[in-house]
C-alpha cells in the first residue's frame, strides 16, 4: 500500500507541475518546477523513494527509448546524418575520455573507473528538456531533427559506455581489445534483437487482425511490451537491451508505415504513449529533486574525504563539469560544422557563431542522465559500498540542473530570428503527397461511384454526390499545384479557412455540450458526436498556422 501510495503521489506532483508551468508567468520548463516539487518532498515530506537501481532502469529506459526511435524523423535524420553521427559517437567518446579524467584530476578521491562513468551518463542529450525551454523561441525545425537524432543515439551510446566503465570500476581492470570485441556484440546482438523481435510481434499481430479482427486495446498492449520484451531478452543474452529498445523502436516506425492499423488504433495508441512519455519524464524528474536532500548529505561526506570540508566545494565541482563539457561541445560543434562546409562545399551560413553556441546551449542534460546514473551499483562485488556514489550522482543532478538553468535563460536570446538553411526538398515532397493523395481519392470516388451506381434506380444520386466529393479533391489539387505568389496566396487562404473552422466546431460542441446539460440529449449520442468533432479539430490544429 505505502509503494502504490507513493507512486500515486508522484504522478500528482507531475500533474501539478504542469499546471504550474502552464499558468505561472515565469518562463520556467517544466522540468525545473519537478525537481523543485520533488526537493520540497525530499525536504518536509514524510514520504521516501527506496530505487534499485535495475528495477529503475528496466521501468523508465526501454518505454523512452523505444517512443524517440519510433517517433524519430528517419527521412530528416538521414539528411544530416554525418552532423548527427559525428555528435552522438564521436562527441560521446570525446566527453567519456576528457570528461573523465578531467573529474577524475579534479576530485581525486573519485576513482577513474568511477569518473568515467560520471562522464558517461552526463553524455547523453534530452530534446525534450530543449523544447520546454525554447517553446518562447522555437528552434528550427532542421536544427530540432538534428538533435532528436543526436539524442537518440548518444543515449545509446553513452549508456553502453557506462555499461563498460562500471564493469572496470567493479573488476579493477579494463582491456581496450576486450572493450572493442564486446562493444561489437553488445551493439549489433542487442540491435538484432530488437529488430527480429519487433518484426515478429508486428507481422503476427498483423496477421492475426486480418483473420479475427483488430482490438486496439490488445493493439495498443502490444505495443507497450515490445520495448520491455526487447530490453528484457537482450539483456538475457548480455548485451545491450538500450540498444535493442532504440533499435524495435525504429522498426517499429518501418513496419508502422504498411498502414496496417485502423485509425481509432493509431489515434488511442498515440494517445496512451504520449501519456506515459509525460508521466514517465515527469517522475524521474519528481524522483530527481526527491533524492536531492538525501544525496547531497551523502555527497558532503565524500567532499570532507578529500580534504575539504565546505559543501560549497560541490557547487565548484559541478559548475566546473558544466563548463568543461560545454567547452568540448563548442569545439565539436564547430569542428563539424566546418567539415560539414568541406564536404557540401556551402558557404558559411550568417551568424553562424550563433548557430555553433545555439546547438552548444541546445545541449541539456535530463531524464535519461538521471535514470543512468542512478543505476550505478549499491556494493561492489565483495560487498564494499560503491565508491563515491552519492557524490556521482548528486553532480549528474547537478549538472541537469544547471545545463537547463542556464539553456532557459541563454537559449531563447540565441534563438530568436535565428534561421538554419533551409530544405525546401520537404515542402515540396508534402505538396506533391498531398495532390497524389487527392488525385488516388478521385480514381476510388469514381470506381465507387460506378460500382455503387449500376442497376441503381437512382443512379443520377450517386452520380451528383460524387462529383460534389470530387470537386473538394480537384481544388485541393489545384491549390497544392501554385507556385511563387498564388502558393502564398493560397496558404493564407488556408489559415484563414482553419481558423474558421475550428471556431465553428468548437461552437458546435459547446451547443452538445449544452444540450447534454439540459437532457436534450442523451450521453451515449453526445459522447459519438464530441469525438467527431474533436478528431476533425485535431486534425485542423496539426495544420500549420498562417
Amino acid at each position: 500500500m505505502e509503494t502504490i501510495t507513493v507512486v500515486l503521489f508522484l504522478l500528482f506532483c507531475v500533474v501539478v507541475s504542469d499546471l504550474l508551468a502552464r499558468t505561472l508567468p515565469i518562463p520556467v520548463p517544466r522540468p525545473l518546477y519537478q525537481i523543485a516539487l520533488g526537493g520540497v518532498i525530499g525536504l518536509f515530506a514524510d514520504l521516501r523513494v527506496v530505487l534499485d537501481p535495475d528495477i529503475f532502469f528496466l521501468l523508465f529506459l526501454p518505454p523512452l527509448l523505444f517512443l524517440d526511435g519510433w517517433h524519430i524523423a528517419r527521412e530528416e535524420v538521414f539528411k544530416d546524418r554525418f552532423v548527427i553521427l559525428e555528435l552522438a559517437f564521436g562527441l560521446v567518446v570525446l566527453t567519456v575520455l576528457g570528461a573523465g579524467l578531467f573529474i577524475n584530476w579534479m576530485i581525486p578521491a573519485m576513482p577513474l573507473a568511477v569518473a568515467f562513468a560520471l562522464a558517461a551518463v552526463v553524455s547523453p542529450t534530452d530534446p525534450i528538456a530543449v523544447s520546454a525551454i525554447a517553446k518562447h523561441a522555437p528552434i528550427p525545425k532542421r536544427m530540432m531533427n538534428i538533435l532528436e537524432g543526436e539524442s537518440l543515439l548518444n543515449d545509446a551510446s553513452g549508456l553502453v559506455c557506462l555499461r563498460f566503465a562500471v564493469a572496470a570500476a567493479l573488476t579493477g581492470s579494463f582491456s581496450l581489445t576486450d572493450a572493442a570485441l564486446d562493444f561489437l556484440w553488445v551493439a549489433l546482438a542487442g540491435i538484432a534483437v530488437g529488430i527480429s523481435l519487433t518484426w515478429a510481434v508486428t507481422r503476427s499481430k498483423n496477421m492475426l487482425a486480418r483473420r479475427i479482427g483488430e482490438s486496439s486495446a490488445t493493439q495498443t498492449l502490444v505495443s507497450l511490451l515490445i520495448p520491455f520484451g526487447s530490453y528484457l531478452v537482450a539483456e538475457h543474452l548480455d548485451c545491450s537491451g538500450i540498444l535493442a529498445a532504440v533499435a524495435a523502436g525504429v522498426t517499429m516506425s518501418i513496419e508502422e508505415s504498411s498502414g496496417q492499423a485502423q485509425a481509432a488504433t493509431r489515434i488511442r495508441r498515440n494517445t496512451v504513449w504520449d501519456t506515459i512519455q509525460f508521466a514517465a519524464n515527469g517522475v524521474i524528474f519528481v524522483i530527481l529533486g526527491e533524492q536531492l536532500p538525501a544525496i547531497l548529505e551523502g555527497a558532503a561526506e565524500t567532499v570532507r574525504m578529500t580534504g575539504h570540508h565546505e559543501p560549497w566545494w560541490l557547487g565548484i565541482y559541478v559548475v566546473a563539469i558544466c563548463l568543461g563539457l560545454a567547452a568540448l561541445r563548442f569545439l565539436w560543434v564547430w569542428a563539424s560544422l566546418q567539415v560539414s562546409l568541406l564536404r557540401t562545399g556551402q558557404k558559411r551560413p550568417p551568424r553562424h557563431w550563433r548557430l555553433i553556441s545555439a546547438m552548444s546551449l541546445s545541449g541539456v542534460r535530463g531524464a535519461i542522465t538521471l535514470a543512468g546514473v542512478l543505476t550505478l551499483p549499491l556494493t561492489m562485488t565483495d560487498g564494499s559500498a560503491f565508491p563515491a556514489r552519492d557524490l556521482a550522482i548528486f553532480l549528474a543532478m547537478g549538472v541537469i540542473i544547471v545545463t537547463m538553468v542556464v539553456a532557459t535563460v541563454f537559449l531563447p536570446l540565441l534563438l530568436n530570428g535565428l534561421e538554419m538553411p533551409r530544405d525546401s526538398t520537404a515542402d515540396d515532397q508534402e505538396a506533391a503527397a498531398r495532390i497524389a493523395a487527392a488525385e488516388a481519392a478521385i480514381a476510388e470516388i469514381e470506381r465507387v461511384q460506378h460500382s455503387m451506381a449500376a442497376g441503381a434506380k437512382d443512379a443520377d444520386l450517386f452520380v451528383t454526390v460524387g462529383a460534389s466529393l470530387m470537386d473538394v479533391y480537384r481544388e485541393r489539387v489545384r491549390s497544392r499545384s501554385q507556385e511563387g505568389e498564388a502558393a502564398v496566396l493560397v496558404r493564407r487562404i488556408d489559415w484563414i479557412e482553419r481558423e474558421m473552422r475550428l471556431a465553428a466546431l468548437r461552437a458546435e460542441r459547446g451547443e452538445i455540450f449544452r444540450r447534454v446539460r439540459k437532457y436534450q440529449l442523451g450521453s451515449e449520442r453526445a459522447r459519438k458526436l464530441i469525438r467527431e468533432l474533436d478528431l476533425l479539430e485535431t486534425r485542423y490544429s496539426a495544420e500549420p498556422k498562417g
